[in-house]
């Protein structure tokens, strides 16, 4: 995969997920970044390995790429990226 490519499914994981780092006041910065990790590792290692392998990560970015495309015209643009900021992590299941 190319650099550019990896540096915008990480730009497009930081959209999604947002607002879910500064949901809880009571965490300073550096813990809210720990607990967002924690809940995108359970949200992706989906053989419960502790690790994230490529397959579980492109499969877990196909999947928020898919919920992202509200169009469904297999593009993102500035409106669906924007109107994502809303995504939300509770409890290890994202809504």
């Amino acid at each position: 995969m190319s650099m550019n490519r990896m540096k915008l499914l990480i730009a497009v994981a930081v959209v999604a997920f947002g607002g879910a780092a500064i949901a809880s006041p009571k965490l300073d910065p550096a813990s809210a970044g720990l607990k967002q990790t924690m809940q995108l590792l359970v949200l992706m290692d989906t053989d419960h390995s502790g690790k994230v392998s490529k397959a579980e990560f492109m499969k877990f970015m196909e999947g928020e790429f898919n919920r992202l495309d509200v169009n469904k015209d297999g593009e993102l643009d500035v409106r669906e990226l924007t109107e994502s900021s809303a995504y939300v992590v509770h409890g290890g299941v994202h809504r």
